[in-house]
């Protein structure tokens, strides 16, 4: 018998394992048990999801639920990967606490370049691997180089189709299919997380919904330059009519935000709702019915446009694209998508997003290789076509000149004076040159 494993660390990643189960994308297993895994720095001052409003709907799609952070206490999930010598050991373990007996195991997990989803790889060395997708980050390349004997485990890149006609990076360069989840079974998820008696005190009746993402968290932006991004959201949003705000702030973002934008609310004479339980913002559409929905550069906006057909706007992205260090933050390509498909808030935009052309895609390939030139070396032909053809200041938007520099790109400087620059731009052109070589078949 096979006992499938399935970790998520957030609602919206069990809702979308819930869909995919839904729409028969996984296959068949004897028994199901989901792993929770809390990541937050303080686990003990967050509610893990299993404790969220709408859990309880998703619970029955699976035998049982595991902490991950039980099992591992007083680890941190997000720091802790086993030594190689005590794999065997662990994994005797784990199969003796969670009653696996010797059946074989599958493994269906989120971002698989870092802890628990790479530890959990790691303690089942024979076990098969879907992944799901982490939001818009599914479109960028694999953070790091996966060990190719976790790598190539992956057969299939589950997600969300958010942005139709564009192909997900992540894990290509193992050969993995992506498998759309189907929308119809995604927003039935989200209906059912909706109608959860918890959420009666989200409030309807349209208006505009703005989305705090707390990048001080990550140190992109301080704490004053990101309550002046949510400053200028509730401005924007004012200057298009909206007299109705709903700010969903991040989880751990400081109260004192909320309290100064329901100042500056009132002096432009709009009221401003703020949401103080942890909710899922695509659960808020659905009882919120909103006319706007803005923010920075969340996945929520996309499943608003796509799922709903709410109008969407975004803001900050600019200053975003210019402070994520380093240039390979995985954040990047799903700010760039915002700021290339999303309506600019600040310019007084609002609407659907821009549909996916050979544009776009060329400009994910390219900064998909900018970031991970190791990782994608078979883009390099891409990023060149792409980067010789830009203006140039799309390529100064997208683009760090020391970045192109340093992998002998167009748009960068002459390599002529930079021994390392000339060095990484041979290797770069080496290794494209060796993955266009057609490979010789055994001999007969």
């Amino acid at each position: 018998m096979t006992v499938q494993l399935l970790y998520a660390s957030s609602l919206y990643g069990a809702a979308t394992l819930a869909a995919a189960l839904d729409a028969g994308c996984l296959p068949p297993a004897g028994r199901r048990v989901l792993l929770v895994s809390n990541n937050a720095a303080v686990p003990e001052t967050t509610p893990s999801l299993d404790r969220m409003p709408g859990f309880e709907r998703l619970r029955g799609r699976f035998d049982r639920v595991r902490s991950w952070n039980g099992t591992i206490a007083p680890l941190h999930p997000a720091g802790w990967t086993p030594r190689p010598d005590d794999v065997p050991l662990w994994e005797r373990y784990l199969r003796l606490l969670w009653g696996l007996g010797d059946e074989r195991v599958e493994l269906v997990v989120e971002s698989l370049q870092v802890a628990p989803a790479l530890a959990l790889a790691q303690l089942f060395p024979d076990a098969p691997l879907d992944v799901y997708a982490d939001g818009l980050m599914s479109y960028g390349p694999t953070r790091v180089r996966l060990d190719p004997l976790v790598g190539e485990r992956v057969r299939r890149v589950l997600h969300p189709e958010l942005v139709p006609g564009l192909r997900p990076l992540l894990l290509a360069e193992f050969g993995a299919e992506p498998v759309v989840v189907p929308e119809g079974a995604f927003t039935k998820v989200l209906d059912e997380l909706a109608e959860a008696e918890e959420l009666r005190e989200v409030p309807a009746g349209g208006g505009a919904l703005l989305l705090g993402q707390y990048l001080a968290a990550l140190d992109i932006l301080s704490p004053a330059e990101e309550e002046a991004l949510h400053l200028r959201m509730v401005r924007g949003a004012v200057a298009l009519g909206h007299r109705r705000l709903v700010f969903k702030p991040h989880p751990v973002a400081p109260p004192s935000w909320s309290r100064t934008l329901e100042r500056e609310a009132e002096a432009l004479g709009a009221e401003l709702t703020v949401l103080e339980r942890p909710v899922l913002a695509e659960v808020v559409f659905r009882r919120m019915r909103p006319d706007l929905v803005a923010g920075c550069f969340s996945t929520a906006l996309f499943t608003a446009a796509r799922f709903h057909g709410i109008p969407v706007a975004r803001t900050g992205t600019g200053t975003l694209l210019e402070r994520l260090t380093p240039y390979e933050n995985s954040n990047r390509v799903p700010v760039t998508l915002a700021d290339v498909l999303l309506p600019d808030l600040d310019a007084g935009g609002a609407g659907a997003p821009r549909e996916v052309d050979a544009e776009v895609t060329a400009l994910v390939e390219a900064v998909g290789y900018a970031m991970q030139p190791r990782v994608r070396p078979d883009l390099r032909p891409a990023a060149e076509r792409h980067l010789s053809g830009a203006a140039p200041a799309q390529v100064a938007r997208y683009f760090r000149r020391r970045r192109l520099t340093a992998l002998g790109l167009p748009g960068g400087l002459p390599a002529s004076g930079n021994r390392t620059a000339r060095r990484l731009a041979r290797y770069a052109r080496r290794r494209a040159h060796h993955l266009r070589r057609p490979r010789r078949g055994p001999a007969s």
